[in-house]
């Protein structure tokens, strides 16, 4: 796996006032997949609730749509990758536009980045107001591909997407402001009325957690947050907050907004895997094959093993396709014998310790949702 760092210039332009530019070569990214691939129809948005997220047990949720594909000017560090996507699998480098969105509001905030200060306060000896450009002038700017997934994500649901981030390591930040001693979490605020707690131990142990203001090497779009939103690995969406304005360290614990609504507090990514697609019948050289594709997902743990199995029999190994980084969803394929007729097909995965994906079926709610994801499809002679 492979988390990109790489030196970046910044200049002035238009009302956001900056350009994220990268200063070594790039290449055009090729999106594995292009012009067979399949993805959800329209950007996938949520408004959520007091309760939580609106239901999303909709069988029309999970239909994949044609899409034109278009990619930023980045070069996917797994493009020599041998095990191909089986035409229909989501594509591996989600489009900002189909990248999914949970608000607590019926609108995005819009920030005035001329009116924008992140403040960092509370129990450090020099308290910050910083603007966006201190960040991203005054801080290594650090990439990274992530995927990122909402806790109230339904087994195969679309609450999930892969983009690459772009920030300043929040504990070098925090190193400036000089934590003093005793401090024990940070109470992060949002523009939008959300609010959550960090543990400050896990910040100062992890470099990669980052104050993130550009995905897919562009300002970040207003609905995903600009100018600033955080990103912890290994955690769900709800941990991490959009529209940063404070940033308060503190001795004291207080309960994140879904926290006090009863979600976990850890919220830690749970394994889980999806059968994206059945294709049709092909005929090669061994004979005739259904190829079978997807992804599997396990947060910073990576996927060791995905394996599949048709109509209740036994597990067999699909083939892996290096993921675009330890943090991202994996591409899985699997070519099965052809037999004609209507078939289920079932999948599950193992992280990279090992560790099996929990097959017992859970709600998504407090926890992240747990369980096996199958597809049933007709199966019918190629040509």
């Amino acid at each position: 796996a492979e988390s990109a760092s790489q030196a970046m210039t910044v200049e002035q332009v238009d009302r956001r006032q900056f350009l994220v530019r990268l200063g070594a070569t790039t290449a055009a990214i090729t999106v594995v997949g292009a012009g067979v691939s399949l993805v959800r129809g329209g950007r996938r948005e949520a408004i959520l609730s007091l309760e939580g997220p609106a239901d999303d047990s909709d069988a029309a949720a999970n239909t994949f749509r044609p899409a034109d594909i278009s990619g930023p000017e980045v070069e996917l560090p797994n493009a020599g990758a041998t095990v191909e996507p089986v035409p229909g699998t989501r594509p591996e480098y989600t489009p900002i536009e189909d990248h999914y969105r949970i608000d607590i509001n019926t609108r995005p905030v819009v920030i005035d980045e001329d009116d924008w200060r992140l403040e960092i306060t509370g129990m450090v000896d020099n308290p910050l107001m910083l603007q966006l450009s201190d960040l991203v002038e005054n801080y290594e700017a650090r990439e990274q591909f992530v995927t990122l997934s909402c806790i109230s994500n339904r087994i195969g649901g679309d609450l999930i997407s892969t983009t690459l981030w772009t920030g300043a390591s929040l504990r070098e930040v925090l190193a400036d402001a000089g934590v003093q001693g005793g401090a024990r979490y940070l109470f992060i605020e949002s523009e939008d009325g959300f609010f959550e707690s960090v543990d400050l131990e896990m910040v100062m142990n992890d470099e990669r957690i980052m104050l993130a203001y550009a995905w897919d090497r562009k300002p970040l779009e207003d609905e995903h947050g600009f100018p600033l939103r955080i990103w912890i690995p290994d955690r769900y969406g709800m941990k991490q907050p959009k529209w940063i304005q404070r940033i308060t360290v503190t001795d004291e614990y207080q309960q994140g907004y879904w926290v006090v609504r009863n979600w976990s507090e850890e919220a830690r990514v749970k394994a889980t895997s999806v059968v994206d697609t059945v294709a049709e019948a092909i005929e090669t050289e061994n004979g005739t094959i259904v190829p079978v594709g997807g992804i599997a997902y396990a947060g910073e743990r990576g996927i060791s093993r995905v394996q599949v199995r048709v109509n209740d029999g036994e597990w067999q190994d699909a083939e892996v396709r290096e993921a675009l980084a330890d943090t991202t969803w994996a591409i899985w394929r699997f070519e099965w014998p052809f037999q004609p007729g209507r078939h289920k097909f079932e999948v599950r995965c193992y992280d990279g310790s090992g560790q099996m994906q929990i097959l017992e079926t859970t709600d998504n709610r407090p926890d992240g949702a747990t369980g096996i994801h199958s597809l049933n499809a007709s199966v019918s002679s190629p040509g």
